[in-house]
C-alpha cells in the first residue's frame, strides 16, 4: 500500500506538471503553431492551412496545448520516473540517478529535434509522390498531428541507449553480448524504423536509423566504462 501511495503521488504531480506546462503552451499557441507550420512553409510557396471544420481552430489549439504539456514538463515527468524507480535500488546504484535523469531528457529532446529538422525532407517526399498536378493546402489537425507524432516517436526512441546501459547496469545483458549480437541489432533496428516512422519516407527512416545504431555501439562502451 505504501508503494501504491508513492506510485499515485508521483502520477499526481507529473500530471500536475503536464497540466501546468499546457497552460503554457496554450498561452503561447501562436508561437508554437509558427514553429510547427514552418517545414511546411520551407517546402511550399504557400503555407496555408486548410480549415473546414468550425471547431478546427478549437481542437487544434488543445492538441497543441497538450503536445506542448509533454514537451515542456518531460524533466519533470522523468524525474518522477527516477524517483519512484530509485528508492528499489542498491546504493551503488543510485548515484546513477542524476545522470540517467539527464541523459533521458537530453535524448528524448533530441529525438524530438531531429524529427523536427528532417519532416522538411518527409513532406517534399510525400508531395512528390503525389506528383505535380496536386494542389497543397494541408488540414491543419492532419499536418500537425503527423509532425507531432513523428517528433514523439523519435524522442522515445532515442531513449534507446538509456535502456541499453540500463541494462547492463542491472547485468540484464552484457557488453559482450551486445557486441556479439550486433548484426541482429542492426536488422532490428532497420526494421523497426521502418515500421515506426510515421511519413513512412526513407530520409526520416535514415535519420532514425542511423543515430540508433551509433547509440547501440556508445551504449556497449558506456556499459564497459561503468563497469570498469
Amino acid at each position: 500500500m505504501e508503494h501504491l501511495g508513492e506510485a499515485r503521488r508521483r502520477l499526481l504531480i507529473a500530471f500536475a506538471a503536464i497540466m501546468i506546462a499546457g497552460v503554457v503552451a496554450f498561452i503561447e499557441y501562436p508561437w508554437i503553431l509558427h514553429l510547427l507550420q514552418s517545414p511546411y512553409c520551407h517546402v511550399n510557396s504557400h503555407c496555408t492551412f486548410l480549415v473546414t471544420s468550425p471547431l478546427d481552430g478549437l481542437s487544434l489549439r488543445i492538441k497543441i496545448a497538450l503536445f506542448g504539456g509533454l514537451i515542456l514538463s518531460s524533466p519533470v515527468v522523468f524525474w518522477e520516473i527516477w524517483r519512484f524507480i530509485t528508492p528499489g535500488l542498491k546504493s551503488r546504484e543510485r548515484r546513477y540517478a542524476v545522470p540517467f535523469l539527464l541523459a533521458t531528457v537530453i535524448f528524448f529532446l533530441a529525438g524530438c529535434v531531429v524529427a523536427y529538422f528532417s519532416f522538411e525532407h518527409a513532406l517534399q517526399f510525400l508531395q512528390s509522390i503525389g506528383g505535380k498536378s496536386l494542389h497543397t493546402y494541408y488540414n491543419p489537425n492532419a499536418y500537425l498531428s503527423l509532425i507531432m507524432l513523428m517528433m514523439f516517436i523519435f524522442g522515445v526512441t532515442f531513449e534507446f541507449p538509456v535502456i541499453l546501459v540500463g541494462l547492463e547496469l542491472a547485468h540484464v545483458v552484457t557488453s559482450r553480448q551486445l557486441l556479439r549480437s550486433w548484426r541482429y541489432a542492426l536488422i532490428g533496428i532497420t526494421i523497426a524504423s521502418a515500421v515506426f516512422t510515421p511519413s513512412g519516407d526513407p530520409l526520416s527512416m535514415f535519420a532514425l536509423a542511423l543515430p540508433l545504431v551509433a547509440f547501440y555501439f556508445i551504449a556497449i562502451g558506456v556499459g564497459r566504462l561503468f563497469h570498469r
